[in-house]
C-alpha cells in the first residue's frame, strides 16, 4: 500500500514539474531557433540572444542591482524588527508584525497606485530606480522578518543572549555575535525570498518603471508585445540564463548555512 502511495505521489510531482518546465523549455528552445513556425528543422542560432542583450542588457543589470539594493534593506530592517519580534514581544510589536503582512494582501498595483498618489509628484523620486527598491523592499520585508523570526524563535535566542550578557557581552556585541550567527540560517532564506522575489516581481515594478528604469520582467512583457516571437524567446533564455545559478547559490549556501548550525535543510 505503500509502495502505490509513493508511486502515486511520484507520477504526480513529475506530472506536475514536467507540466511547468515543458513550458519554459519550448520558449528557451524557440529563442535559438531560426524561425519559430518551422522549428528546429529552420536551424539554430543565438543571433535573437545577441539582439536581445544588445536592447535589453541594460535590465539585466538593473534588476540585478535592485534586488541587491532591496536585500541589503531588508536585511539592515528585517533582521533588528524580527528580533525585536521574538525578543520583547508588546501589543506594539504584534500590530506593526500584522501591518507589516498588509503588502501580502494587497495587490501589488494598488501598493503601486498609492506610491505614486503620495510620491509621484517628487520628479527626482520617480524617475530613479530607488523609487521601484522602495516598492520592492515594503512588500518583500514581510519574508524576510518572518524567516528570521522563525529560526530565531527555534534556537531560542533568549537563552543563548543570557548566557552570553553573563559573561560581560554587551547589547551591541550580543547581537553582533550571538543573534547574527544564530539566525544565519533564516537570513539567508529569507535573502533567497527576497531576491526572488525582487528580480521576479511585475505588477508592482510595471506601475513603477519608466522608460529608463525597466526591469527583466517589464522589459521581457515589452519584448513580447512588440518584438518577434524569437527574440521574446531569446530574452526568456537571457532571464533564465543569469538567475538561475544565482539562485541556486543562494539555495546551496542556505543549505550549508543549516547544516553547520545543526538545523535539517
Amino acid at each position: 500500500m505503500n509502495r502505490v502511495a509513493y508511486l502515486l505521489a511520484l507520477t504526480l510531482t513529475v506530472l506536475t514539474a514536467a507540466f511547468l518546465a515543458v513550458p519554459s523549455f519550448m520558449s528557451m528552445l524557440a529563442g535559438v531557433t531560426q524561425v519559430y513556425a518551422r522549428g528546429i528543422a529552420s536551424g539554430l542560432t543565438t543571433d535573437w540572444i545577441v539582439e536581445v542583450w544588445a536592447l535589453y542588457s541594460g535590465t539585466v543589470w538593473r534588476s540585478l542591482l535592485i534586488a541587491l539594493a532591496t536585500l541589503i534593506f531588508t536585511l539592515l530592517l528585517g533582521v533588528p524588527a524580527a528580533y525585536s519580534f521574538v525578543v520583547r514581544p508588546t501589543r506594539l510589536t504584534r500590530l506593526i508584525d500584522e501591518v507589516m503582512t498588509l503588502p501580502l494582501a494587497i495587490p501589488g498595483l494598488a501598493i503601486a497606485l498609492a506610491m505614486l498618489q503620495v510620491y509621484g509628484g517628487w520628479s527626482w523620486l520617480r524617475q530613479s530606480s530607488f523609487f521601484i527598491i522602495i516598492g520592492h523592499v515594503i512588500f518583500t520585508l514581510p519574508f524576510m522578518v518572518r524567516a528570521v523570526a522563525a529560526t530565531l524563535s527555534a534556537v531560542d535566542i533568549k537563552t543563548l543572549e543570557e548566557g552570553a550578557a553573563s559573561l560581560g557581552a554587551g547589547p551591541l556585541q550580543r547581537f553582533v555575535d550571538v543573534v547574527i550567527p544564530a539566525a544565519a540560517p533564516g537570513i539567508l532564506a529569507g535573502a533567497l525570498m527576497v531576491v526572488t522575489l525582487s528580480i521576479g516581481e511585475f505588477n508592482l515594478t510595471w506601475m513603477l518603471h519608466t522608460p529608463l528604469t525597466k526591469t527583466l520582467p517589464v522589459g521581457l512583457a515589452d519584448a513580447y508585445a512588440s518584438m518577434r516571437l524569437e527574440v521574446a524567446s531569446a530574452y526568456t533564455l537571457v532571464f533564465f540564463i543569469m538567475i538561475i545559478p544565482l539562485l541556486v547559490a543562494m539555495q546551496m549556501a542556505a543549505i550549508a548555512a543549516r547544516r553547520s548550525s545543526g538545523v535539517r535543510p
